[in-house]
């Protein structure tokens, strides 16, 4: 698998994790503060900054129904009526330029998840290096040929979708145009738990579908990150926001600033830690052999003295002969004598 480019980075098992900090609604409905997620966004390394591009009635209709209220205990937002979640959490679609010029202008990679047709259009004329498929929209098929056909990336989040819907999704982007494709391995709750992230699943899909794989992580820390890395994923999503105590519709599940910055670096500590597989001393450890035992002469021997196990140690350093040969030289003469501390070596056993 030859793996993808995204703008200027590679994204591919050959380099380290592309990292993308996910704003979302922790905005706050203020401009300014989106401009100082993006800054400490790129200034904690990230390599991507993610909007989301939708207004309320691309998403929902406003009707006061129950059904169109937020049932579920376990999220943030029980009780809220979908309309006005969406209404707040909405990035105005006037702030896309000066955000994705200011990542630009700060090395990262903006990028957006679009819901509908008008918001592919707006991401098109920002020249969007990258889309983003959102979990609860990889059954919208409709989108998914709208963004495939613009030939750019495409990031696709799994959550919540069984294996045959996964499969459609996948071949209905290939076949309306999509070549370079990321799957992220997503558990859609807010926030998810490590026992509920599965991300074994990452390898399997990586076999399955023949394209990258990456995580769309929604738990605390950055353990369950950092893990999956180990299991090939090339792309860590996360939620982001600049302090979780000033609130947000996201801010109880996202990242602070000085984890972002952690995620990071641990991440690609551990992409550099996968190497290959290898057996023996690397070349850093070379030197280190020369303190693991050996057999050393424990007592000064006049010449011509016989060894015994008496006289002879498995000991460090390491510069005499190899500890699996001390039952060879137990017995042997020794022609010159030697002294407490020499290292037994062949040389002993040769004559002057």
């Amino acid at each position: 698998m030859a793996g993808l480019r995204i703008g200027s980075r590679d994204v591919s098992l050959s380099s380290a994790p592309f990292i993308v900090a996910e704003m979302s609604g922790n905005h706050n409905q203020s401009l300014d503060r989106a401009l100082a997620i993006v800054e400490a966004a790129a200034e904690a390394g990230a390599h991507g900054l993610k909007l989301q591009t939708y207004t309320p009635d691309t998403l929902t209709l406003d009707v006061d129904h129950d059904a169109f209220r937020v049932a579920s205990k376990d999220m943030p937002w029980t009780g809220r009526h979908l309309y006005d979640l969406y209404r707040e959490a909405m990035t105005p679609w006037e702030w896309h330029a000066p955000l994705f010029k200011r990542a630009r202008d700060l090395g990262m990679i903006p990028l957006s998840t679009p819901f509908d047709d008008t918001a592919v259009d707006l991401l098109e004329d920002l020249g969007s290096d990258v889309y983003k498929i959102a979990s609860f929209e990889n059954n919208h098929l409709p989108l998914l040929r709208r963004v495939a056909a613009t030939g750019k990336p495409v990031l696709m989040s799994t959550g919540m979708a069984t294996l045959g819907e996964l499969d459609l999704a996948v071949r209905t982007l290939r076949e309306a145009g999509c070549r370079d494709l990321v799957l992220l391995k997503c558990t859609s709750t807010y926030p998810a738990t490590p026992e509920n992230t599965n991300i074994l699943t990452i390898p399997h899909m990586r076999e399955l579908f023949g394209c990258e794989v990456g995580l769309s992580d929604h738990t605390h820390g950055i353990g369950v990150a950092v893990a999956s890395v180990a299991l090939g994923a090339t792309v860590i999503e996360k939620h982001f926001t600049l302090c979780r105590a000033d609130g947000g519709v996201d801010s109880s599940f996202s990242m602070e600033p000085e984890e972002m910055k952690a995620l990071v670096t641990e991440t690609e500590r551990a992409w550099q830690a996968l190497g290959h597989v290898s057996y023996g001393p690397t070349a850093a450890e070379m030197e280190s052999r020369s303190y693991r035992r050996s057999l050393y002469i424990v007592r000064d021997c006049p010449a011509g003295h016989v060894l015994t196990g008496d006289d002879v140690r498995i000991v460090r350093p390491g510069h005499g002969l190899e500890p699996v040969a001390f039952d060879d030289v137990i017995g042997l003469v020794l022609p010159r004598g030697a002294r407490r501390g020499d290292p037994v070596t062949f040389d002993l056993f040769r004559s002057a």
